[in-house]
């Protein structure tokens, strides 16, 4: 018979989301059991290793940048951009609710809990065929995500006075136990020994990230009216499996809602040291790489350009003739915009090293490139684009790059510059110099130039992948974040927070992401939680 571990709150899943809930329960005077399948040193979740970047409105540092920010601007904004359906009750209070609280909820809270905002906000997301962020709000917190995630960690080990926390490390769940309508608890397993624990609790708090980092469940709702690419690489965590949200909905009514809604990245390569299988790594693609097809050809009419409309990038590259597609470019490209996504590999904002990161950000990321040209072997480099595309061959093992084809390629594009830097009309060009009029994109992103010009080699190609990663759908739930069944009536003793949630409402970004908003929407569902657990709703 399974052992019992009792406590007020169960939260399954050891994610930001799961944290923040655990941190404001325990500061209620709560007992907490937190369900986590990862190892202690992975505690933290996807959050562990993210970049840092939060969508929030209308703060003190965008009135400082003179940014004119409101949340009726980024409420029209994001409708507009994610496409929502104005009838879509819960995801649009979310969005709403969002918007007007997420200076209150994450950017002053998370002041007051120690942490600091890099100086710039970003412009992200600005839209490509109609708008997105119309004005910059991806605030980037100093120290990356995984000091947003060390920060809460170390609060919920101060928090734990009495010992009220059970932390419950590599065990799943498996069920939930409900009596009349009212969860009461759940089994897990653990998932070294195999032993079952019964775990009673007067809330239940589902936390337990998406649904793609199951590639079987991620294919299975894909909508039919998109593109889908034969392989793709794996951004999220084989854990992120669905297998909870199924359960919920089966044995309780729970409505999983926008399943097929996701925010995929496009242009992302296998990671040199995988976590697990099938790992990838997201690129923050150079705006001033040509992106090019299975045979180097560019892809167009329109040109992929990052930092304008990610769902529309991923659907571009979803409907190759090939799963994979190229970036071509140079090194004085690469050492000004080549970056990968993530705490991983962004180790001067990691470390809150200052001086180190603004001498990057002014001479170029030299030891990134060299580090991914001696750990990758997709990133590729030579000295000539004949050299180059017998290396794209060799790869993957084909004859697709025809050298003829690439300088084609490259010596279309720098025909842009033969009558000078004024009369070039080249769609991407454009769109660089578009981005390149805000301060922050400037320091990133190079003034245009001939791929092919003396002295900017050697060049460079990066076999690119589609890569998952966050569900934007999820199970339904109202602005307590309790789940909601078929008629929109709480599940009693039944919440849902994060990525399971959808971000709030079962998706409440809609088709697109205004980028940055899913760790607020961790945070701001975590929050919301407790309140409501600890008010006894």
């Amino acid at each position: 018979m399974a052992r019992p571990l009792s406590s007020d709150v169960l939260i399954a899943g050891g994610g930001i989301a799961g944290i923040v809930t655990a941190l404001e329960a325990l500061r209620a005077g709560k007992t907490v059991t937190v369900v986590d399948r990862d190892t202690p040193e992975r505690f933290g979740g996807l959050a562990r290793w993210a970049f840092g970047g939060m969508a929030l409105i209308d703060t003190p540092l965008q009135k400082r940048l003179k940014i004119p920010d409101s949340p009726e601007t980024a409420l029209n904004d994001w409708v507009r951009f994610g496409e929502l359906d104005p009838d879509d009750e819960w995801p649009m209070k979310w969005v709403r609710y969002y918007v007007e609280n997420s200076k209150k909820e994450v950017y002053d809270w998370l002041l007051n809990e120690g942490l600091k905002f890099m100086p710039a906000v970003n412009w992200v997301e600005r839209g490509h065929l109609a708008d997105g962020n119309t004005v910059p709000r991806y605030h980037l917190v100093w120290g990356t995500s995984r000091e947003l995630t060390q920060c809460m960690i170390n609060a919920l080990q101060r928090a734990n006075t009495g010992n009220r926390l059970t932390l419950l490390h590599q065990h799943r769940i498996t069920g939930l136990d409900h009596e009349a309508g009212k969860v009461s608890g759940a089994v897990a397993v653990n998932e070294i020994t195999g032993e079952e624990i019964h775990l009673p609790a007067s809330a239940v708090v589902l936390a337990m990230g998406g649904i793609n980092g199951s590639h079987k469940e991620c294919r299975a709702n894909w909508p039919v009216d998109r593109p889908k690419p034969d392989t793709m690489l794996n951004g999220a965590h084989p854990f992120a499996d669905g297998k909870l949200h199924h359960w919920a909905a089966d044995n309780l009514g729970a409505n999983i809602t926008h399943a097929g809604e996701m925010w995929n990245y496009a242009a992302g390569f296998p990671h040199p040291y995988p976590h697990f299988k099938g790992h990838g790594l997201s690129t923050i693609p150079c705006k001033s790489a040509l992106w090019l097809d299975h045979s180097g050809k560019r892809i167009g009419p329109e040109p992929l350009v990052t930092g304008f409309d990610t769902h529309w990038l991923c659907q571009q590259v979803a409907k190759q003739e090939k799963p994979w597609t190229w970036h071509l470019l140079n090194r004085r490209i690469a050492i000004k915009e080549f970056a990968i996504s993530g705490a991983e590999h962004n180790a001067r904002i990691r470390n809150k090293q200052f001086p180190l990161f603004v001498k990057e950000l002014l001479l170029g990321n030299k030891h990134l490139i060299t580090q991914m040209e001696h750990e990758s072997p997709y990133f590729l480099v030579d000295d000539t684009l004949e050299g180059l595309a017998d290396k794209m061959n060799r790869l993957t093992c084909s004859i697709d790059i025809d050298p003829a084809t690439l300088k084609a390629t490259a010596d279309a594009f720098d025909a842009n510059f033969h009558k000078g830097s004024q009369l070039n009309n080249d769609p991407q060009i454009r769109m660089i110099r578009h981005a390149r009029q805000w301060g922050p994109d400037k320091l990133r992103t190079c003034k245009p130039a001939p791929l092919q010009k003396n002295g900017a080699g050697p060049f460079i190609a990066i076999h690119m992948q589609l890569t998952t990663r966050k569900s934007l759908g999820g199970l339904r739930t109202d602005l307590q974040s309790r789940v909601l069944d078929s008629t929109n009536q709480p599940i009693a003793g039944l919440y849902c927070v994060g990525e399971a949630a959808g971000f709030g409402g079962g998706g409440a970004n809609g088709k697109r992401s205004l980028e940055g908003t899913f760790l607020p929407g961790c945070i701001m569902t975590a929050r919301a939680a407790a309140r409501s657990i600890v008010a006894g709703d």
